[in-house]
């Protein structure tokens, strides 16, 4: 007995579902995007380095933070003081003229904030987690301190962000900056 072959309509597979062919779109044009950025110049990925943007990076990984930047004696003074609430995703860096001692207290500071001090170079120095609200016990940060950026409290023990890791912002000098933005 001999069983006749199959018969196909020509162009359809019925063994290829509708999902099945969604799916291997997706992966086609994930590996082109992502065949863009690797042959993109490295220039041009790291365009993002804006004023208003922040990055840190460690074994962990890396983040990015949407900043205001506190540069002015008046700004360092009332930094994130009266605020109810600040996003995921955003901070406060306190830019200095040198590097010098740096202490912090959260006076009139409403929500809990970590604290990451930063030297000259861009490296994470120390680190004060969830900062009390409304205290004005001081926290020194060390001594040859530039840069603070404040961020949510408990956001830091979350993303894993220590001691050692880099920050990257076009207020770091490039030429002393271990991580630097490109000009």
């Amino acid at each position: 007995m001999d069983k006749e072959p199959a018969k196909f309509e020509v162009g359809i597979n019925p063994f290829v579902s509708m999902k099945s062919k969604q799916s291997r779109m997706k992966k086609v044009f994930f590996v082109f995007v992502v065949a863009l950025l690797v042959i993109s110049e490295p220039s041009a990925l790291l365009a993002n380095c804006k004023d208003n943007q922040l990055e840190v990076k460690g074994d962990w990984g890396m983040a990015r933070f949407r900043i205001e930047i506190a540069d002015t004696p008046a700004s360092h003074k009332k930094g994130l003081m009266g605020r109810e609430s600040l996003g995921l995703s955003q901070g406060m860096f306190f830019v200095f003229d040198k590097p010098g001692p740096a202490n912090f207290w959260m006076k009139d500071t409403l929500i809990p904030l970590d604290m990451i001090f930063i030297d000259e170079t861009g490296q994470i120095t120390t680190i004060n987690h969830q900062a009390e609200p409304l205290t004005t016990t001081t926290f020194f940060g060390g001594n040859a301190i530039s840069f603070v950026l404040e961020i949510n409290g408990g956001l830091v023990q979350k993303l894993g962000i220590s001691e050692g890791d880099l920050v990257r912002h076009p207020r770091i000098n490039p030429d002393l900056a271990a991580w630097a933005c490109k000009s």
